[in-house]
């Protein structure tokens, strides 16, 4: 079992345990009554230039910890001050110490969007984004058949989110359309070996029609990764260990954008 596999085998036992303390039927009842609007995550990546989705992170399964002290908070109203089109918020706990409570408290902060970055493997997760305050969430064709793609999409479109659809091959691409993703992203890192090519997103880019938001996320690490990738047709960049090891985050952006356009 991979990595991957891993991660979504104790996500959905994680779930499980949820759902004993608080039923599918509850957290549905508190997505619905939360009537909060998050701003919207497609829209948001719609810029004439390129997007940066900035990534509130404290570990990885490949580097470990990344950021001992981890304010939250700050670190997410430096990114939004910095310019950032949007958050990712990791809620993952055991291979990236993520907590349910930091994206809860960002979405209650900023004003741009926050995508709960998880490994959604239940509609279970995506009635607590919605609770939570989440505009997107993440849905990932290597955990996810057909089936649940196409209804976890329409779940996240009828509660007024969105979903990004992370592919990793071109066959996965291929899904993600069929299952009429609104954001597509293409993941640069393998998750089954953590082997990192951002030529991955280059070569997938032409698949993806352009009225269809197109994310590279991974591995992103120089402006002049983001000029090729913007040259490219790339809509917006995901970006998390970069920032997070820098000790100025909006010098860190000034520089990554520095030799775009």
């Amino acid at each position: 079992m991979n990595i991957l596999e891993q991660i979504a085998e104790r996500t959905k036992e994680r779930i499980q345990k949820k759902k004993m303390i608080f039923s599918l039927a509850e957290q549905r009842k508190a997505a619905e009554e939360n009537s909060r609007l998050a701003p919207s995550f497609a829209e948001a990546l719609r810029q004439s230039e390129l997007s940066f989705i900035c990534e509130v992170k404290k570990a990885s399964p490949s580097k470990g910890v990344i950021a001992e002290e981890f304010p939250y908070l700050d670190i997410a109203a430096e990114y939004e001050q910095a310019g950032a089109a949007a958050i990712s918020c990791l809620t993952e706990p055991y291979w990236f110490q993520g907590r349910d409570r930091y994206l809860r408290e960002i979405a209650s902060q900023v004003g741009i969007p926050v995508l709960r970055k998880d490994f959604t493997v239940d509609e279970y997760m995506i009635y607590e984004a919605k609770e939570m305050g989440a505009a997107a969430v993440l849905l990932i064709c290597g955990i996810l058949d057909d089936g649940q793609l196409k209804a976890y999409g329409q779940l996240t479109q009828e509660l007024g989110m969105a979903a990004l659809v992370e592919a990793h091959s071109e066959r996965e691409v291929e899904r993600a359309l069929r299952a009429k993703a609104q954001v597509i992203g293409v993941n640069n890192r393998d998750l089954r070996t953590f082997q990192v090519d951002v030529g991955n997103s280059i070569r997938l880019r032409k698949m993806v029609p352009k009225e269809i938001p197109f994310v590279s996320e991974s591995g992103i690490r120089t402006s002049q990764d983001m000029r090729v990738l913007y040259e490219n047709g790339t809509d917006a960049v995901l970006i998390g260990e970069t920032l997070m090891r820098a000790p100025d985050k909006k010098a860190m952006l000034r520089e990554l954008r520095g030799k775009i356009g």
